[in-house]
């Protein structure tokens, strides 16, 4: 029998090329019956799929690009995890690069992506970065990038966040509805889209609580241990909060260190809230009140944003907005 192609195939089953090709990739985004219809008629016509040279012809990887700041978080570490179960049900492999907040190291991993190493991107962003034209030069390449979580809001791409605003908002309220009247606000990068949102949300409770908004009780931070330590330190020192709400986990982990060394009583002295996704929060001592988002959740909907750009070969815009949820604990409650 004279040897066929998937060209041949596909005309044989009254099917499309790309069809065929995705039976032969494992693809999960193909009807199981017409799967087993396009291997039974080749098994019978004895065509071999050539899969290295399809994914030349395509350009395509099987490979997506996970870019996240840090690993440490349970945060990424849940989101990752979420994005990588899609990735496996479509077939693909994830590689993960981290920022550790660096903009030349996002930049840097950026134009390494961009030769086609990858079939699309997601990422959290560092943050430190004024000028996202680098970004740019994914589009020529027709390189789908999805933002989760951390998102420069000039880029015009998909992106999955929470709420992040109502959470602060309502956070702030849980400790003044706690008895704190000098809530000090923990903040890294206040010009990311995140940190606006969730400064904003804590002003305005405040405001709306009828207590006095005082800017020097809004604390920027940073993403070292050692001098975010020294500048709680100060700040439990001069301003003698009653109330801190941390932005994100690593402050209010770092809280907690200077409360234990300076022998302030936590909930008694100072009540402690934060976002947070650490799985042993109700563990600490006192156990840390959260406001715990969903990362698995935001992982899934940002790899399918991202798969839905890939198998459509339409660029996605959609924005999603997931709901975190305020966790009350001891930390609060005293």
């Amino acid at each position: 029998m004279e040897k066929i192609d998937i060209k041949q195939l596909a005309k044989d089953l009254n099917l499309s090329t790309s069809t065929v090709s995705r039976a032969f990739r494992g693809n999960s985004d193909i009807n199981p019956q017409t799967k087993e219809r396009i291997l039974a008629r080749a098994r019978e016509l004895n065509y071999q799929p050539n899969l290295y040279a399809s994914s030349l012809r395509e350009k395509k990887s099987d490979t997506i690009a996970i870019i996240v700041p840090e690993l440490a978080n349970n945060f990424f570490a849940q989101a990752i995890r979420g994005i990588e179960q899609v990735a496996r049900e479509k077939g693909y492999h994830t590689l993960i690069y981290v920022t550790d907040d660096e903009y030349q190291k996002e930049v840097s991993f950026i134009d390494n992506l961009s030769n086609g190493r990858v079939d699309g991107i997601i990422m959290s962003a560092s943050g430190e970065a004024k000028d996202h034209a680098y970004l740019n030069k994914l589009k020529p390449r027709h390189m789908p990038l999805v933002f989760f979580d951390r998102v420069y809001d000039d880029i015009d791409v998909a992106k999955v966040t929470t709420n992040d605003y109502d959470a602060s908002f309502n956070a702030t309220r849980h400790l003044i509805d706690a008895g704190c009247r000098k809530i000090a606000f923990l903040v890294i990068n206040k010009s990311l889209s995140i940190g606006k949102m969730r400064t904003q949300g804590y002003i305005d409770a405040l405001e709306a609580e009828g207590l006095t908004y005082d800017k020097d009780l809004i604390i920027d931070c940073s993403n070292d241990h050692k001098k975010n330590y020294n500048i709680l330190s100060k700040v439990m020192k001069t301003l003698k909060p009653d109330g801190l709400f941390a932005s994100v986990e690593r402050l209010a982990i770092a809280s907690y260190y200077v409360c234990q060394d300076m022998g302030i009583a936590i909930p008694r002295k100072v009540k402690i809230i934060g976002f947070s996704s650490l799985e042993i929060a109700p563990l600490l001592n006192p156990s840390l009140s959260t406001i715990t988002q969903p990362a698995r959740e935001m992982g899934i909907h940002a790899a399918q944003l991202l798969f839905r750009t890939l198998e459509s070969n339409h660029p996605v815009h959609d924005h999603v907005v997931l709901k975190s949820k305020i966790i009350a604990r001891k930390s609060t409650n005293g």
